[in-house]
């Protein structure tokens, strides 16, 4: 049982600007990380993003935002003492708002119609400024984040809080809709902070507020979705002992969904569900209402009651087939896909790829196709086509500078996905061939990508790609994973190989832009272990080229001396055909050239060939 709150308990709803302005907030030392992932940033900005469209008119005068109705983002507990705030619930929602606020406010720093949220962020008292989140260990990150300084913060043995943070705001950076970044932007903070409520809770000791958190959390009071979706089918199923045996199966393989983590309990039938039953999705305007993709996404249990029909579930046989055959085979492959985006291999690399570029609809894709008459071999291949395809599609997107965020591309992965529903492995090579060959966005539309801010992850990942093919085609021991990961002792990090050094090239160019943009390019970028990076720092090219040659096989390619006794590289040059030659010099010509080899490699690196191959 509960334990008695004995002291009076104030919960009220409170909007975001009542919450946030000029109050701060501190969480106690055993408290966890700020955790939260791709997904749970992405899912917030869509429904954020879904709610505030279904009452946006861009005919609306400003005002009129007074009288859009409300969206409710849930409830936070506070334990108030020694006059502080202390969140005991809620740290993952009011951070990551934190970060909206603040990407929403560099967002909007240049327009004239600025609306002022900064007291939402921060507060400052006597002139000393600090966050209304304020916690020690992440000032500093905060600070940077917002001054729009993001690509300055060392992760380097940062704290997993810290690291979290910087990779949430990417993802905001990514899937905010670009439908709010113009008229719509400032009638949507006006929302957001007016109309967007959460109920606060306070308690006045943290037992008191431990307590509360524990009973809104047991879950011996509430049923969750899976439990009451188990309990719709079991009840449609006839027989106690069937029942028993499917009871047993099913809370076995809930509980393989829950090693790999917690919340793969409920993303799978989210996943499976739409993946191979929704038919519809939600308009993007006003008075729009949640269609299958949405409603499968907040309320997967009611909706499989509701479209029972729809799904086949007409008789006890077909809900008892829904559990031992549907759910058990497609439950085994998500597993299977989970587990190698997760963990690097082979014969699944391209989900690997696309998860570590936080492609967040790439599971329903890869469980469209598949069938339960599908034998291994072949949900393998259709696996890797589609993955493959998925692969394609990031890459060239981000070679021409378009945007990855889940609210412009969730409607032509959601047809996608209706398309290759159930198809065989003939049929899906040719849509996917057809689909390539249909995207405007090709290796040939841009010989001018550079690194910004902005798509700073995803050139790090391109030339993780980049490096690692060009040493596995050689024959060298290479790890595309090692190359991303921040967690290692000496992190890969870019290197320019000229350094920010405008006077050093006035012969070339006459304004330091110019300059920028050209140092920039993905052409004069390598990758480099963090240390040995730093440790090159302002050096000419003529004495970096000296140290390139002790790295991989990309950074040595720009050294005579590689070209030198090292018959595999010279070998995978005549085969390929690609342009690589040493540089004693790097001048604007040479780093042309050097784009160049980078745009080839990618074709073939990302080349549709690769449907093809699984026809064999």
């Amino acid at each position: 049982m509960p334990k008695e709150i004995t002291i009076q308990i104030q919960g009220k709803e409170r909007t975001v600007s009542e919450l946030l302005k000029d109050r701060k907030y501190s969480i106690d030392y055993y408290q966890r990380e700020y955790r939260w992932e791709t997904k749970h940033v992405t899912e917030l900005i869509e429904d954020l993003s879904n709610k505030f469209f279904s009452y946006y008119d861009k005919e609306h005068e400003l005002t009129q935002v007074g009288n859009y109705g409300n969206y409710f983002l849930g409830s936070i507990v506070i334990s108030h003492k020694e006059g502080e705030n202390f969140i005991v619930d809620g740290q993952q929602r009011l951070t990551s708002l934190t970060l909206l606020l603040i990407y929403i406010n560099n967002l909007q720093k240049s327009r004239t119609n600025h609306v002022n949220i900064s007291d939402l962020i921060f507060s400052e008292v006597y002139g000393v400024k600090s966050f209304n989140i304020d916690i020690d260990e992440r000032k500093n990150c905060m600070e940077f984040l917002y001054n729009d300084r993001k690509e300055q913060i060392d992760l380097t043995e940062a704290p997993e809080s810290v690291r979290n943070l910087v990779n949430r705001y990417t993802d905001i950076e990514e899937n905010f809709p670009d439908e709010l970044k113009g008229e719509a932007l400032p009638y949507f903070i006006w929302w957001l902070q007016k109309k967007v409520v959460l109920v606060e809770i306070i308690a006045y000791s943290d037992e008191d507020a431990y307590t509360i958190f524990e009973t809104m959390n047991d879950r011996g009071l509430s049923l969750s979705p899976t439990d009451m979706l188990k309990g719709y089918l079991l009840a449609n199923i006839t027989g106690s002992e069937n029942k028993d045996s499917l009871n047993e199966l099913w809370k076995n393989q809930i509980y393989d969904l829950i090693k790999i983590s917690k919340e793969d309990e409920t993303d799978f039938f989210k996943v499976w569900l739409r993946a191979k039953y929704a038919e519809t999705i939600r308009e993007r305007k006003k008075g729009a209402t949640n269609k299958d993709f949405e409603i499968i996404g907040t309320a997967f249990h009611k909706w499989v009651r509701d479209e029972h029909i729809k799904i086949g579930l007409n008789k006890p046989k077909d809900y008892r087939d829904f559990i031992q055959e549907q759910f058990i085979y497609f439950s085994n492959y998500y597993l299977d896909i989970r587990k190698a985006s997760i963990q690097f291999k082979r014969e699944f690399e391209y989900i690997y790829y696309n998860a570590s570029n936080y492609f967040t609809l790439q599971n329903p894709l890869l469980l469209a196709p598949l069938t339960v008459e599908d034998d291994p071999e072949t949900v393998r291949k259709k696996i890797r086509l589609v993955s493959g395809y998925i692969d394609i599609f990031i890459a060239r997107r981000v070679w021409n500078f378009r945007t990855l965020g889940y609210s412009s591309i969730v409607y032509t992965m959601f047809n996608l996905m209706k398309e290759i529903r159930g198809k065989e492995i003939p049929e899906l090579v040719n849509l996917l061939h057809q689909k390539v060959d249909e995207m405007e966005d090709t290796f040939d539309t841009n010989d001018r990508l550079r690194i910004h801010q902005q798509n700073h992850y995803y050139i790090h990942r391109m030339l993780a790609r980049i490096t690692n093919y060009i040493d596995t085609q050689c024959g060298i021991e290479s790890s595309y994973a090692t190359y991303i990961d921040p967690n290692i002792k000496k992190p890969f990090e870019v290197e320019h190989i000229w350094a920010d050094r405008f006077e050093r090239h006035t012969d070339e160019f006459s304004h330091p832009t110019d300059f920028g943009d050209y140092r920039n390019r993905i052409g004069g970028l390598i990758l480099l272990p963090k240390g040995f990076n730093q440790s090159l720092n302002d050096d000419d090219y003529e004495t970096k080229v000296e140290a390139y040659f002790g790295q991989n096989l990309l950074a040595k390619s720009l050294n005579q001396s590689c070209y030198e006794k090292n018959p595999s590289f010279l070998q995978f040059i005549q085969h390929s055909g690609l342009s690589f030659k040493p540089y004693s010099h790097f001048n604007k010509a040479d780093l042309d050239e050097r784009q160049e080899l980078y745009r080839q490699i990618c074709k073939k690196i990302w080349s549709p060939s690769r449907f093809d191959d699984e026809l064999n």
